[in-house]
């Protein structure tokens, strides 16, 4: 059975743990200890107090679940221990010079990093679709103003631009849009949209290339415990851990 180490010990390690099936988790890490030792407690795994002792311990792979900040501050150590990277904080990968150095790193140490469809669909098509080239892709994102702290009555335009930028001015809003650009393999052009009129967070996204054309829509639930968060995101990332256990993949 693949043994898991978890990276941020929140509310989608807490969904992580609650749904191990095909894998167990075997180490925490948090910077709140105590939340380690909680989960450690539901899990039967070993919380550890030290990053250097966590990453260091007898498991497969790291599922980071944590932020963006712990993505680049650990990620070239987890991949330098021997250990394979699930980053859930995607947009950490939105800044190129780092993204280089974590391939760099997966290639001298031989290991992979997974990245999960996250709150969007699509994806797969995305990548089928780079090969006879895209030629636009476009991601319209509509959330709540509560989510983004405006104070916006109406439906208002509060960014147009690419998606790096983006990730730059909404850090934790927009996390999508990088796993976009990653999949299709170019730029991609992002409307942020606030909206008091919606009760969920909105995708649509917009391909077009030698293949046809595509349009996605997907409206997302929040998570159960965690509204800033999306159902959709989180239970990604146990799809991408059971497929990795299974010998038979669907799917690119």
């Amino acid at each position: 059975m693949m043994r898991v180490g978890l990276l941020g010990c929140g509310n989608i390690g807490h969904l992580i743990a609650s749904h191990a099936e095909r894998f167990s988790v075997a180490a925490l890490y948090d910077q709140d200890p105590d939340r380690a030792r909680e989960l450690a407690d539901a899990t039967g795994g070993t919380a550890y107090d030290s990053f250097e002792a966590f990453v260091a311990a007898d498991v497969d792979l790291i599922v980071e679940a944590a932020s963006v900040r712990a993505v680049r501050a650990h990620g070239e150590a987890v991949l330098g221990a021997g250990k394979d990277l699930v980053v859930m904080s995607v947009g950490a990968l939105s800044d190129a010079a780092f993204l280089e150095r974590l391939r760099t790193a997966a290639i001298a140490h031989r290991r992979r990093v997974y990245i999960p469809s996250g709150a969007v669909m699509g994806l797969d098509n995305l990548k089928v679709g780079r090969i006879g080239g895209i030629d636009r892709v476009v991601l319209r994102t509509t959330k709540h103003p509560d989510s983004l702290g405006l104070p916006v009555t109406g439906r208002t335009l509060v960014f147009q631009g690419r998606a790096d930028d983006c990730v730059q001015a909404f850090p934790k809003n927009i996390n999508v849009s990088v796993a976009i650009a990653l999949a299709a393999g170019q730029e991609v052009q992002v409307e942020l949209w606030a909206d008091p009129a919606v009760d969920r967070n909105v995708h649509e996204i917009v391909a077009e290339g030698a293949f046809g054309d595509a349009y996605i829509r997907v409206r997302n639930v929040p998570s159960p415990d965690n509204p800033a968060t999306s159902y959709l995101a989180a239970l990604s990332i146990l799809i991408l851990l059971r497929d990795l256990a299974d010998p038979i993949r669907v799917g690119t």
